[in-house]
């Protein structure tokens, strides 16, 4: 795909994945929705990428959606009346999906289903859809520019981008709600105290900071051992009974001890630096497609 509102740049293993309408503080449309799902399913499957950083040009992050295209802004067709039937039985439709769905759960849902780490540096203004899908990246970085803020109650609609299932989790329900009732936007400090950001950074460090953690994060460590870590995290955690991790856990760790695992091994015991060769294109365990495919529609 020829992307036209994000830039993809790949440098020492990181994908660096910038939202690019500076002129419009980055507004989200739903060709940039289509555009960031191929990006993220494309490095998914590039073993150039070993992790990726989300960032915004220019001043803003993502100012939300873009509230002036014509018709519905949320490129939603107003003539079908959809059922919850419809969202089970033709979820995957593309009536459905281009016509009903909300393009920023089909974002967020492509960035939980990646196989790399995910780092979103929020340079500036992050609000409605430029906060929700933040959510689904592993780890937030702020500038002290940053403002953030789940607004969707001013406008008269409701948070959307899966944030429903991500926000709680990562700031707890009680801080989740407020954030939501009041739709008030709050700068980085809020953010962190209420435990959304990781840290805040000068603007001109952003960046650095960011790639300086992706590199601790992914340099001399196994790129499958690394994918099935993050899925793991997201999808165990969200289990009703602990067996259900231990299921995936055991074939984990039996498919990565017979890989990696021993260049790990060996190379703990020679006191060296480990020479990991699997690639997450061709060397994800067996289970692991119908594992990640078992809870979708």
């Amino acid at each position: 795909m020829n992307y036209q509102t994000i830039r993809y740049e790949v440098s020492e293993g990181i994908l660096t994945l910038t939202l690019h309408r500076p002129e419009q503080m980055n507004a989200f449309t739903p060709e940039m929705a289509d555009e960031l799902i191929d990006a993220f399913q494309r490095a998914s499957n590039d073993d150039a990428v070993r992790a990726i950083i989300v960032t915004g040009a220019g001043k803003a992050f993502c100012a939300g959606m873009d509230l002036s295209a014509v018709g519905n802004v949320f490129g939603l067709n107003e003539s079908l009346r959809p059922t919850l039937e419809d969202m089970h039985e033709r979820f995957d439709d593309p009536a459905i999906v281009q016509s009903v769905r909300d393009t920023g759960g089909r974002v967020t849902l492509a960035i939980y289903e990646c196989t790399k780490p995910v780092i979103c540096a929020i340079n500036g203004a992050a609000v409605g859809i430029g906060a929700t899908m933040t959510l689904a990246m592993d780890i937030r970085l702020a500038s002290d520019r940053a403002r953030i803020g789940f607004v969707f109650g001013k406008i008269g609609i409701v948070p959307e981008a899966c944030s429903s299932w991500f926000l709680p989790r990562i700031v707890g329900i009680q801080q989740a709600l407020e954030w939501v009732y009041t739709a008030d936007i709050f700068d980085a400090q809020e953010a962190l105290r209420g435990r959304l950001v990781r840290s805040i950074h000068p603007a001109e460090q952003l960046l650095h900071e960011a790639r300086k953690l992706a590199h601790k994060i992914v340099d001399n460590r196994s790129p499958v051992a690394l994918a099935l870590a993050r899925q793991m995290l997201y999808r165990n955690a969200a289990q009703a009974h602990p067996v259900e991790a231990h299921r995936i856990d055991s074939l984990s760790m039996f498919y990565t001890s017979i890989a990696d695992g021993k260049e790990g091994v060996r190379s703990f015991l020679e006191k060296r630096t480990p020479e990991f060769r699997t690639r997450v294109s061709a060397d994800l365990p067996p289970f692991y497609k119908e594992w990640v495919s078992g809870g979708r529609p």
